[in-house]
């Protein structure tokens, strides 16, 4: 059961360095959790960083052993992982809360939180995916350079307790890494698409140095996003594209 145990950390410089030193070290049950609300080199995707100060994020990370998923199916992980974040955050801040891609929390067009997942892979066996999960939780403001960032204090008017919050996400985690059957990856997909911001909607994007409009029609099994451009649907991975947000 994810969050079974749960460990508070005091101070770290990333729960998922910890997490993944506490795997390596053979010590581990799968469905491990630490959190902190004190993370001095919090990770972001594609090596950004993820910092605040001390209680205004919740940092969670969670080591489980993917079990039946195959290495071929890393991309539903990520999706199940999303649903189950977007279900505990919009619990709170409400149906304007959406998933941007490829596993980013928003809330109307400003980012919430963020999860990255990383993997232990021994041979051709997934032993671990080490997955954190940072929700930005009491920040009363953010720096200039993060305009598009929102905190759960700000939606709602509330000073947030973070271990509980954090317990409570492994609950909706819990849930969702249950229900993921192969019989399911279908729905799974087709939920994540109905929660996805931006689909459907003309905006701007870039790929390397070009800027141009497009629409999110789709997301392949493989995590490929597919953007009409009005003259053909093009086909994204991971860091090809960006984002233009206001």
């Amino acid at each position: 059961m994810i969050g079974h145990p749960f460990y508070i950390l005091e101070e770290v410089d990333s729960t998922n360095n910890y997490a993944m030193a506490q795997v390596n070290s053979g010590e581990v049950t799968s469905g491990t959790a630490w959190f902190t609300g004190n993370q001095t080199a919090g990770k972001g995707t594609r090596g950004k960083k993820w910092l605040a100060a001390p209680g205004d994020i919740s940092a969670l990370t969670v080591a489980l052993q993917p079990a039946a998923l195959p290495l071929s199916r890393q991309f539903m992980l990520s999706v199940a992982v999303a649903l189950g974040a977007h279900d505990f955050f919009s619990s709170y801040a409400g149906d304007e809360t959406a998933i941007k891609w490829p596993n980013d929390i928003y809330w109307r067009d400003r980012k919430a939180g963020g999860i990255l997942i990383e993997n232990v892979i021994r041979g051709t066996i997934w032993q671990y995916a080490i997955i954190g999960i940072g929700i930005n939780l009491n920040q009363g403001k953010f720096p200039e350079e993060l305009k598009n960032a929102v905190s759960l204090r700000q939606i709602t008017g509330k000073t947030w307790d973070g271990p509980t919050l954090a317990k409570e996400l492994c609950h909706f985690l819990d849930q969702r890494i249950k229900q993921l059957t192969p019989a399911r990856y279908d729905q799974f997909l087709q939920e994540y698409k109905a929660k996805l911001f931006r689909m459907n909607i003309p905006a701007q994007y870039r790929s390397g140095d070009t800027l141009f409009e497009g629409t999110i029609k789709d997301i392949l099994p493989s995590g490929l996003l597919v953007i009409d451009t009005g003259h053909e649907l093009k086909e994204f991975g991971f860091g090809e594209v960006e984002f233009i947000l206001r």
